[in-house]
């Protein structure tokens, strides 16, 4: 049986990515009022990265070439 996904968790994951795209690609993690739930779905989708950038966490989208 396949995984059912939430429309809402899809719903937000997708608020998330355009505001991620709205804001030149990268938020720092501590700044983003989204639960670790739409976090984790945009991780395993491979849509987003967390990167460290020895002063905190960025949360950016995956460039895609």
């Amino acid at each position: 049986m396949a995984k059912v996904v939430d429309c809402y968790v899809e719903r937000t994951a997708a608020r998330l990515l355009r505001s991620l795209k709205g804001s030149g690609g990268a938020i720092p993690l501590h700044r983003i009022q989204f639960s670790q739930t739409i976090i984790q779905y945009l991780l395993d989708k491979k849509l987003v990265q967390i990167k460290n950038t020895g002063h905190g966490f960025l949360l950016a989208v995956v460039e895609k070439f």
